[in-house]
């Protein structure tokens, strides 16, 4: 079955601009956080927004858009700095379960992180690839997740680490950690789907080849043109001329042509993880550009998660299917704090009203996206 659905970005991983601020690492975030309150207020506002960020009221919407896939990015932490942190993964699957989902694990962030980037909670290192202690802690979390959710009905599969960049160290350090991860989820878990992404955010895949069998397949990420979509360079409309080169649906299907070759020539599925847009009010060709992608993706049979389900509508970066466009004192895009960091000066005084501000009532549904996936999502043997 092909899978077709949307990330939950920004709940069991935290970022900074899905929240309408900074990019800031959770962890500092956290830190700082502790620091003008207390570690005690900290475990309370953690419980609360993962309890409220994200509800089965979400699960019941992406269901309503003919999904049949839900991709569950997660912080590390999560699993080894919380005792319930499993919970909410067996939560997520229940919620999936009752509206005739599947649930796709994402490693978000790694210890020591896996690239330079905040999504990895990384505070601008990658230490990931400098200790071979942090990879054999993934392997050790992955197994502690795998034995507690191997028999949950609604589970797909483990997306083993998200977005990889090793810079100057040579590929076959992801390639062996790879393996050993492949080998001991294996001993504890045949049936469930494993995803690998290549180096370079999810780009360069062709080392994967040897890896590969019938439940190992490969997972991209394609946001390109990165300028475009993430709208950091203002005004671009697609189809146009963008970066000096003219991009329309044949570019597209050009640029995805090499990882439709990879499927075909190593017989594997090819799962894209991540794609989305910067919404601009659909006046730069926001629609136009999402059709094309998912054009192609149907013609190269690709399964697909859009990027991603809700954020604070902002102005870079790929925001929700349902958008916050108030600009109250937990948003302030004035500045010149932005975002998140207004939660921990105001989190005493404010602490129902920004609880309540979390929840998706208060956003808007982006209804030109939902009608564009909707129309594909009815493509393929949904589960519901």
């Amino acid at each position: 079955m092909r899978l077709k659905g949307v990330n939950l970005g920004g709940w069991l991983l935290m970022e900074g601009y899905i929240l309408g601020g900074r990019n800031i690492a959770e962890s500092i975030f956290k830190a700082n956080f502790k620091k003008q309150n207390s570690a005690q207020a900290l475990r309370e506002f953690e419980i609360f927004f993962r309890d409220n960020f994200i509800c089965e009221e979400d699960f019941s919407n992406i269901s309503k858009i003919n999904a049949n896939a839900v991709r569950v990015p997660f912080n590390y932490r999560l699993i080894i700095e919380n005792e319930k942190g499993i919970s909410y993964l067996k939560r997520a699957l229940s919620f999936a379960k009752k509206y005739n989902l599947g649930i796709i694990l994402d490693l978000h962030a790694a210890p020591g992180a896996q690239n330079c980037d905040w999504h990895s909670d990384s505070a601008g290192k990658a230490l990931f690839w400098e200790k071979e202690t942090y990879r054999n802690q993934v392997i050790d979390i992955w197994g502690k997740v795998i034995e507690e959710l191997k028999e949950e009905s609604a589970l797909i599969g483990f997306d083993i680490l998200n977005e990889p960049v090793l810079s100057d160290k040579p590929i076959t350090l992801l390639a062996q950690f790879y393996k050993k991860a492949i080998r001991c989820i294996r001993a504890i878990d045949k049936k469930h789907k494993i995803f690998l992404e290549g180096d370079v955010w999810a780009q360069r895949i062709d080392f994967l080849a040897d890896l590969l069998d019938e439940n190992v397949s490969v997972s991209i990420h394609t946001y390109f043109p990165l300028n475009y979509t993430f709208n950091f360079i203002p005004f671009y409309k697609f189809p146009g001329m963008i970066d000096n080169e003219s991009w329309d649906e044949e570019k597209i299907e050009h640029a995805l042509l090499p990882y439709f070759e990879f499927s075909r020539k190593n017989k594997t599925d090819i799962f894209v993880g991540e794609f989305g847009i910067n919404w601009r009010g659909g006046l730069w060709g926001e629609s136009d550009y999402l059709s094309s992608m998912l054009n192609v993706f149907e013609k190269f049979n690709f399964s697909y998660t859009y990027w991603t389900y809700k954020a604070i509508s902002g102005h870079v970066f790929p925001d929700g299917i349902y958008q916050y466009f108030p600009n109250n004192e937990y948003v302030k895009r004035e500045g010149p704090v932005y975002g998140w960091e207004n939660y921990i000066p105001l989190w005493f005084k404010e602490k129902d009203k920004i609880i309540d501000f979390w929840r998706t009532k208060n956003f808007t549904p982006n209804q030109a996206v939902i009608n564009t996936l909707k129309k594909y999502f009815t493509k393929t043997d949904a589960k519901n």
